[in-house]
């Protein structure tokens, strides 16, 4: 099959589930992983079983596992043209709040396994002069008081542009994703004036659909009803 394949950090809720159900409708076939493995299963049999969608089990932060993931991909679909670094949750504002454990796997989910999935799927987008886009955040652009989520989305923020300055002339796109508000797993309650996830999902699909010379490399999205 010649299809393009799209691979997705994450992917069990929220952005990743969203843009994975797209992804599907505009013709990909896909590749889904999260440390969940339930929903991703119940996902990829939703869009078509395995030859349309694959569910890997993958922590980000295990560069073993990463290493896996897109070796599955490989495997299954022989190719590589999407990878979405989706993976990443929030902590409460504060620097008196949380654990300095759940902050420890927040950083290193948020950043470092963020990382590890451009360093795991660099060579087969170069091979495919595909496209890679990272989730970041309006936090990632101004600081929230008390947020140690804020740093570690500033942080990807700057590994986007870093990937796009080292990928210029590979023919590889590199878009950074930065929603505000977002009703999402990480809120415990639905909050009116969010985003959707399928909105978000929207914005990320835009931006693969451009034509190959066309590299859209940020894109802010906030809901109508978000002032800053």
């Amino acid at each position: 099959m010649s299809d393009p394949v799209f691979l997705i950090t994450g992917a069990s809720s929220g952005i990743g589930a969203a843009t994975a159900r797209l992804a599907s409708q505009a013709g990909y076939r896909v590749v889904l992983a999260a440390r969940s493995t339930e929903p991703l299963e119940q996902l990829a049999a939703e869009l078509g079983g395995a030859e349309r969608a694959l569910a890997v089990r993958c922590d980000v932060t295990e560069w073993d596992q990463q290493q896996a993931m897109v070796q599955s991909a490989l495997e299954q679909y022989g190719r590589l043209d999407v990878a979405f670094a989706n993976a990443g949750f929030g902590a409460a504002r504060g620097f008196l709040k949380e654990t300095p454990e759940y902050w420890r796997s927040m950083v290193l989910t948020n950043v470092y396994g963020a990382a590890l999935t451009i360093r795991a799927t660099i060579t087969a987008l170069k091979d495919s002069r595909g496209h890679l886009l990272l989730t970041g955040s309006l936090a990632g652009r101004r600081a929230l008081p008390g947020s140690l989520y804020s740093a570690t989305k500033f942080a990807v923020t700057a590994m986007g542009e870093a990937a796009r300055l080292e990928l210029n002339d590979t023919g590889v796109r590199v878009t950074l994703i930065e929603p505000g508000m977002v009703d999402t797993p990480f809120f415990e309650k639905p909050g009116e004036g969010r985003l959707a996830a399928e909105d978000v999902a929207r914005t990320v699909m835009f931006a693969v659909s451009q034509p190959p010379h066309v590299d859209v490399n940020e894109i802010l999205v906030r809901p109508t009803a978000q002032s800053s």
